[in-house]
């Protein structure tokens, strides 16, 4: 006959609680059966009055439940804890000990190690110590044998036990907990690691207890942190930015088969036009509202490139030895088989597919150097080629945005322009503008030494002129 499969119930910070916690059990073993073992970590007893304790010491109430406690976590709570050894402390109501080893007649394996870390000897009665951690390892992991334990409790969260993990909420899992519980637990390989003390709940995912190609394969450990016990007050509690419930109206509809609206709030403006305005008023050319609207646009986060881009500061394809100077939103980098050495290209610095999708700080402003004249930079997505905008350390260009020299002795003057296409580009270097030679620029051989000089001599002419306007 197989044997009857063990049903175990864990909890977190009781802290004096008894009653709630016991109607709980009760409930729960109302509704799913009877269950054989509670396990308790963290804070049994609290710092409420003991009269609530002394009718379970006493035996007028008795636990529905065998339960196995840890020990203390604090000096407050030590004098519950007599016998170091472990103890009944009432009726189904067990206390474990310090540290050890707990086997059922089921065979079920438990270590459990009481208190909260402490690295100076010799330690209260509330903490372990490094020798504490070293005994347990050595009683259990010497033997060849040993393949890990079926659970593990302790107090205080293992150190680190966030990493490669899913979120431990507002727990900073590199700050609080115990690297000697950590090494505990890399050493015992426990099914499932119980613990508590910050009062939030947490199960991790599961993680492997063997080096992937390098050691045979073995059971994972599921981690579970539990929160405190709560009073029906408590859960109840309302937090300060509670709203109504938005389902309310369209869950009465719905329950009498009335089509469902989409919710709107009162106070809502439109997507395009606000009607609570005045009618009739212009929208900004720049796409925003005037000042005294109380819903100013909020700047658009730029979309992450599908592949490798040539131009994105974060692309490991970007050969950022020609960038130049970087600004707020744009950047300037040395063009390519430019039109002259001190060619550069104003480029945005998130990624954009195209002009279109331009956000406002990177638009192009033509007529005041005060905001950025950018455009996108040359990328090929969906076929579409998109051409870069150029900057010429020339004085002889006209109608361009024009920056001055910042010194009245200086004749070298930077004018800003936009090169749409391969035509407007060829006109720019005839003989009757610049007289430029003009060929390939993928066919342009230059090693990446010339480059990085010509990039920090650009930088070098560029650094005295008021640039604000990349910013």
């Amino acid at each position: 006959m197989a044997q009857k499969p063990l049903r175990l119930l864990a909890c977190g910070d009781v802290e004096g609680k008894f009653d709630i916690l016991f109607n709980r059990v009760r409930a729960i073993q109302k509704k799913s059966g009877n269950f054989d073992l509670l396990l308790c970590v963290g804070n049994f007893f609290g710092s409420t009055p003991d009269a609530e304790w002394e009718e379970y010491k006493t035996g007028i109430k008795k636990a529905p439940i065998q339960i196995y406690v840890l020990g203390a976590n604090n000096q407050e709570t030590v004098k519950y804890f007599q016998d170091a050894d472990g103890c009944e402390l009432a009726e189904n109501v067990t206390y474990l000990g310090r540290k050890g080893i707990f086997t059922g007649s089921s065979g079920l394996q438990i270590v459990y190690l009481s208190g909260t870390e402490s690295l100076n000897e010799p330690v209260p009665g509330y903490n372990f110590s490094p020798k504490d951690v070293s005994s347990l390892r050595t009683m259990l992991c010497t033997t060849s044998q040993f393949k890990g334990v079926d659970i593990l409790l302790t107090s205080p969260w293992p150190k680190y036990v966030g990493n490669f993990g899913n979120s431990s909420g507002e727990v900073d899992t590199k700050n609080c907990g115990s690297a000697l519980v950590s090494s505990l637990a890399m050493g015992l390989k426990p099914r499932y690691h119980f613990a508590a003390l910050e009062k939030t709940y947490y199960e991790r995912l599961p993680d492997r207890n063997h080096i992937v190609l390098q050691e045979n394969a073995q059971h994972a450990t599921w981690f579970i942190a539990l929160a405190n016990l709560m009073d029906a007050a408590e859960l109840v509690k309302q937090p300060l930015d509670v709203t109504e419930n938005p389902y309310r109206k369209s869950g009465q509809e719905a329950s009498i088969g009335k089509q469902i609206p989409v919710p709107v709030e009162e106070s809502a403006c439109q997507f395009f036009f606000d009607l609570n305005e005045k009618q009739g008023r212009k929208r900004s050319s720049t796409g925003r509202d005037s000042k005294s609207s109380p819903h100013p646009k909020q700047p658009r986060k730029p979309p992450q490139p599908p592949g490798l881009c040539w131009f994105c500061l974060a692309s490991p394809e970007v050969e950022k030895h020609l960038v130049v100077i970087i600004g707020t939103h744009c950047y300037l980098a040395l063009a390519k088989g430019g039109l002259s050495d001190d060619h550069v290209l104003i480029l945005p610095i998130g990624h954009y597919q195209s002009v279109v999708e331009l956000s406002a700080e990177v638009a192009v402003r033509r007529g005041s150097r005060r905001q950025c004249v950018c455009c996108i930079a040359r990328i090929i997505r969906h076929g579409l080629p998109v051409r870069p905008a150029a900057v010429l350390l020339n004085r002889h260009l006209r109608d361009a945005v024009h920056i001055p020299s910042p010194s009245a002795q200086s004749a070298q003057h930077i004018f800003i322009l936009t090169l749409d296409t391969d035509s407007e580009e060829k006109v720019l270097a005839s003989e009757g503008t610049l007289n430029i030679p003009v060929a390939d620029w993928t066919a342009v051989q230059i090693s990446k030494e010339d480059e990085e000089t010509l990039a920090a001599a650009s930088g070098k002419t560029l650094s005295p002129y008021d640039l604000l306007w990349m910013n």
